[in-house]
């Protein structure tokens, strides 16, 4: 089956962090046996501009066609605002994308298109959905529920794509409840696969080393620019450990590529998340993957798989520390066990079968 992936998120060459969980998702439909082509709509803006958000750098100069891994993207640009005060002008760009994609795809028409992300990309995806008579999917990962619905400019537009769909598929039951108010019978919750090749793997050690004298080493797996990271929290954290006789280093990720964010959590003594909203987080799950203990105030869906001690309820730097603590005090002869729901069998047993009963209503 030919599947057509709309993303306002794929890694650039420039910068092949962004939107990695998007490219995970093509490499497991491409497990799935299907042949897969990426559509990513980029904003136009200045190389200035690109400070603004770590998920712009490299957007400014992008090519307009180049090929990540063996997969072709297609990177046309669209008008938009920050803040979106006239998301009209949007939905017009998005419009005219939808006329020249088919000259990007040649004699390759899709049987099915899966779009990462609602607004804009919503609005490109049905518009080509219609004009080939297929079924889409939209997958929200958290940003278009927790921010999109409550920004006066773009929540009824997020709410009239996401009727629009064929299916949503959410990332985690608390998206899903959100969804189920605007399309309560054609929703679904699949995780996103948790990709760690095997030369990375490993088992979460005891720590040893001198109590309250040694250094930690402690990883902030995200760039501190975003600020629903929540940086501030992890360096107050670091300083609450300071006080108590630790030397704590705290090292940040910056757009590196996959290979190094996994040899980073195969030396670090720790992962901590701070942050104040997230869907996974994912790299709590890439973290336990490597080896790397991780503590993590009680966001998305950690509590499902992180022991208690390790989960912090209040947004306070001495609780975290505790946690971090008590964390390296743990005897881990006990490792973490998935529940079958991040499993990836599971994952892709269910894109399978969603595929499958859309295709087969079409």
């Amino acid at each position: 089956m030919r599947v057509l992936v709309v993303s306002l998120l794929y890694p650039l060459p420039t910068n092949v962090a962004r939107g990695t969980f998007v490219s995970d998702h093509v490499e497991l439909l491409k497990q799935l046996g299907h042949e897969v082509k990426v559509i990513n709509p980029l904003p136009r803006m200045l190389t200035y501009q690109e400070s603004r958000r770590s998920t712009l750098t490299g957007v400014a100069k992008a090519p307009k066609i180049f090929t990540h891994g063996d997969t072709d993207v297609y990177a046309p640009r669209f008008w938009g605002l920050p803040g979106h005060p006239y998301p009209s002008i949007t939905q017009r760009s998005m419009k005219n994308i939808s006329k020249k994609a088919p000259k990007f795809l040649g004699d390759w028409k899709p049987d099915l298109i899966v779009c990462h992300t609602i607004w804009p990309v919503g609005e490109l995806a049905d518009k080509l959905a219609k004009s080939w008579s297929i079924p889409w999917i939209g997958v929200v990962h958290g940003h278009d529920f927790d921010i999109g619905l409550q920004d006066p400019n773009i929540s009824n537009n997020i709410s009239s794509i996401v009727r629009r769909a064929s299916h949503i598929v959410t990332v985690s039951d608390r998206l899903k409840t959100i969804g189920e108010v605007i399309l309560p019978d054609k929703i679904s919750t699949i995780k996103c696969d948790c990709v760690v090749e095997g030369e990375w793997q490993n088992k979460i050690k005891n720590w040893r080393g001198r109590w309250r004298k040694d250094q930690i080493d402690i990883l902030f797996p995200a760039d501190p620019r975003r600020p629903e990271k929540n940086h501030y929290l992890a360096l107050q954290t670091g300083e609450e450990l300071e006080r108590r006789g630790w030397k704590v280093g705290i090292t940040t990720l910056r757009q590196q590529p996959r290979s190094i964010v996994w040899d980073r959590m195969l030396v670090a003594d720790l992962t901590l998340i701070t942050s104040k909203r997230e869907s996974g987080p994912l790299v709590a799950r890439e973290s336990i993957a490597c080896g790397t203990p991780t503590v993590s105030v009680n966001v998305g869906d950690v509590g499902n798989f992180l022991p208690g001690e390790c989960v912090v309820e209040q947004y306070d730097p001495v609780k975290l520390a505790d946690a971090c603590e008590k964390t390296l005090q743990k005897n881990w002869e006990h490792q973490i066990v998935m529940p079958e729901i991040y499993e990836t069998d599971t994952i892709i047993n269910q894109w399978s079968s969603l595929i499958a009963s859309l295709v087969e209503q079409t």
